[in-house]
């Protein structure tokens, strides 16, 4: 991508969903993985770097609440994720900050389970240089997690089939990159929501778009013979038995506490674990790999590099052949944020540029 300098502004323009796309800018699936492919090379390098802080509020305080108390018994098996969380990150370029507030029961209110904003800042000022309605561009960063773990932790010669647990914004990008990506190599892609009218929603919305067949499921028994299992959901419980797991799969986990203690337990003895960032899983202490540890008392972020927990974002090799599984947990990195954001806002700009040119 050609490099623009990129001003902070006196008159900073809030870019909603409709106004990026009646500009054509909303990146292409091959945009995305070029700013997100983009977003690795400098996180391994150490060119891009950032944080994440995350307020969670106790669940029992929103019940409390007597106008939404009757709607309780619908969250029995869903967490709500009631959580005020800040990704802050900086590149050669700019700095960018996502605000993002979630609730699981926003979808009652017609609203997403979760809102993002984007920050985008000037790096030598941190001015600010816009501000963007990062919801999608969110759910979309966070499904490109799905073709950088196939890609690195299977041979370019593999054909698998994919189990995916899911049916929302996150599951539609899964199924996007790796329609896009990797369309010869995926035989199926099985698909088991948390709703039959969310699958029966996803189904809908991806009819006629993808090249993979795309298989909805009401239960695991397709889930054997998917060697890539990825969970993107907000469940209070395991999604699978480790019984019931290809020998050797290969799980990404973009959502919580989706896996059960024997599965964990044989890939720390016998595979392979690896975080996107360990420190970052640590201390965000929500998902399956950060609550083995801390519901015995221990640490993730001090005990996991002693044991040969990897890293995504590490400049080391990892290992593709494994005897046992490989556990791949992410916690969703600031700077994949801020790549995504940044290509938005170029071509947004590009737009406006040729507009302008064009009235001269």
């Amino acid at each position: 991508m050609q490099e623009q300098n990129i001003q902070a502004s006196r008159d900073v323009k809030f870019l909603n969903c409709e106004e990026i796309r009646a500009a054509g800018a909303d990146l292409t699936t091959q945009e995305l993985l070029d700013a997100t492919d983009a977003a690795w090379r400098d996180i391994r390098s150490g060119k891009s770097f950032g944080g994440k802080s995350v307020l969670s509020l106790p669940e029992e305080a929103f019940w409390e609440i007597e106008s939404v108390a009757p709607f309780k018994s619908q969250f029995e098996n869903e967490r709500l994720g009631w959580k005020l969380s800040c990704l802050y990150s900086v590149n050669d370029q700019l700095g960018g900050v996502k605000i993002i507030g979630a609730n699981a029961f926003n979808r009652n209110l017609g609203f997403p389970r979760s809102t993002s904003t984007v920050l985008l800042l000037e790096k030598r000022t941190l001015r600010l240089v816009t501000v963007l309605e990062g919801t999608a561009m969110s759910a979309r960063r966070t499904g490109t997690y799905a073709t950088t773990v196939l890609g690195m932790f299977t041979n370019p010669t593999d054909k698998l089939s994919v189990f995916l647990f899911g049916s929302g914004p996150i599951a539609r990008s899964v199924i996007e990159c790796l329609d896009f990506r990797f369309a010869d190599r995926i035989e199926e892609i099985v698909v088991r929501g948390r709703s039959r009218e969310g699958l029966e929603a996803l189904m809908a919305d991806i009819a006629g778009c993808t090249t993979i067949p795309v298989i909805p499921a009401s239960d695991t028994t397709r889930l054997p013979f998917c060697r890539f299992v990825i969970t993107a959901t907000n469940s209070r419980t395991p999604l699978f038995d480790d019984c019931a797991l290809h020998r050797r799969a290969i799980s990404l986990h973009l959502g919580g506490d989706e896996v059960p203690e024997t599965y964990l337990q044989r890939a720390l003895r016998s595979g392979l674990v690896v975080c996107d960032d360990v420190a970052t899983v640590s201390r965000r202490n929500s998902q399956s790999i950060a609550l083995h540890f801390s519901r015995r008392g221990l640490s993730l972020e001090q005990v996991g590099p002693l044991i040969g927990v990897a890293e995504l974002s590490g400049s080391g090799d990892l290992h593709v052949e494994q005897e046992g599984p490989t556990c791949v947990t992410c916690v969703g990195l600031p700077m994949l944020d801020l790549y995504v954001a940044q290509a938005t806002y170029k071509k947004y700009r590009a737009f406006n540029d040729h507009m302008l040119a064009t009235r001269t």
